[in-house]
């Protein structure tokens, strides 16, 4: 198998960094009261400014995903990258612009670039990686010379108040103790209208190192999903029962019966995630990608975790030492606070920062930590700087 390197990184954030006190202006307030809830997820989660393809003004979008990706590909290195030299596309994202077909092809047509093959990773924060995942195999096993990877989110679009207005309207004409008795209207759907945020990633891939000034090596990518015993936590367009099931969106009675239960809204069970997603992404799944892809942490320089919030950064932290693979502080790299969560685009997002930081040097190892809590996905990445 060839070696792989990633030649050059490149990210696209839309608009400018919208601040705290602004989101809720610019997604727009649902029902006749600013939200209760935002001060209080906004100051657990660490996040300060975040970027989203809506204009700050109407709040109407001035991109969609497929656009935002084709921006990303265009900022890559024009001295190693030629999109007409490009054998293979892999795009990975939450939620694409539609159902059909699919987001590669999307992104392949805004680019206008000549025939190439084209892979579209659906999931969630896990798409992106396993996007770059097609990409490195692909040169590996000699069927790419060039590949180009992607990470993309537009999550914002899906947390504009119009999305959820029938539904409050129903909640205002229902008694008061319907509110108590259902409490995920009020929490788990609004939970991440105030985490989630918006941006594209892209990385240019080849079988030998560049000319630009940072290559870095891809060592090894490692994905495992528990949904064998776990049920879904992270969920959009359905709805989940007490006993778990979910029903998807095509189950229910049509556009009005949508609406009216904000079924395409990004929900989260929190409390399942808080239980659950540093134990299986990190307790179950690290000691066994130590012993197969042979990592030894102490030799780590850099340590790029994925985190939705900055609450998560304590359990981590503690997972890791419980399994005998801390890494102090001063070697973790992270931009949540100035551009949120960004889904499948955030390791991307962070690599290109890192490596435009000019801190990288030759022979250093990095660490990349995707973890995803759809239904508990764990993607650990090692590289090696050229």
């Amino acid at each position: 198998m060839n070696k792989v390197c990633i030649t050059s990184l490149s990210r696209f954030m839309p608009g400018e960094a919208v601040t705290n006190d602004a989101m809720e202006k610019v997604l727009g307030q649902v029902g006749d009261r600013p939200s209760r809830a935002r001060r209080v997820i906004l100051r657990q989660n660490g996040i300060r400014r975040r970027h989203y393809v809506l204009d700050s003004e109407n709040g109407e979008p001035r991109w969609n995903n497929a656009q935002l990706t084709a921006e990303a590909i265009r900022r890559l290195d024009g001295k190693v990258f030629d999109p007409e030299g490009m054998d293979l596309l892999a795009c990975g994202t939450s939620m694409a612009d539609q159902l059909m077909p699919s987001h590669a092809v999307m992104v392949h047509g805004e680019l206008g670039a000549g025939p190439c093959e084209t892979v579209s990773t659906s999931g969630i924060c896990s798409a992106g990686i396993l996007a770059l995942k097609q990409a490195w195999l692909a040169v590996a096993v000699g069927e790419a010379r060039q590949a180009v990877a992607t990470g993309s989110e537009t999550s914002s679009l899906m947390m504009r108040s119009a999305h959820f207005q029938a539904e409050a309207e129903a909640l205002a004409q229902e008694r008061a103790e319907a509110v108590t008795q259902r409490p995920e209207l009020a929490f788990e759907k609004e939970f991440l209208r105030w985490m989630l945020s918006d941006g594209a990633g892209a990385m240019l891939l080849s079988d030998r190192p560049g000319p630009g000034p940072v290559n870095l090596w891809i060592d090894w990518i490692d994905s495992t999903s528990h949904a064998g015993d776990m049920p879904v936590c992270m969920y959009a367009g359905a709805e989940k029962n007490k006993a778990g099931y979910l029903k998807g969106w095509r189950e229910f009675g049509g556009p009005e019966a949508l609406g009216r239960n904000s079924v395409m809204a990004v929900k989260q069970d929190v409390r399942l995630l808080n239980d659950e997603v540093v134990k299986k992404t990190v307790d179950e799944t690290l000691p066994r990608v130590c012993a197969r892809r042979g990592l030894d942490v102490s030799s780590v320089d850099w340590f790029l975790p994925h985190m939705s919030s900055e609450y998560f950064r304590g359990p981590l932290t503690e997972g890791m030492a419980r399994v005998g693979t801390e890494i102090p502080q001063d070697r973790w790299f992270t931009n949540l606070a100035e551009r949120g969560n960004t889904g499948a685009a955030s390791i991307f997002i962070m690599l290109e920062e890192l490596a435009a930081s000019g801190q990288l040097e030759s022979g250093q190892k990095i660490l990349c930590f995707v973890p995803e809590s759809g239904r508990f996905t764990s993607c650990w990445m090692q590289l090696t700087v050229a």
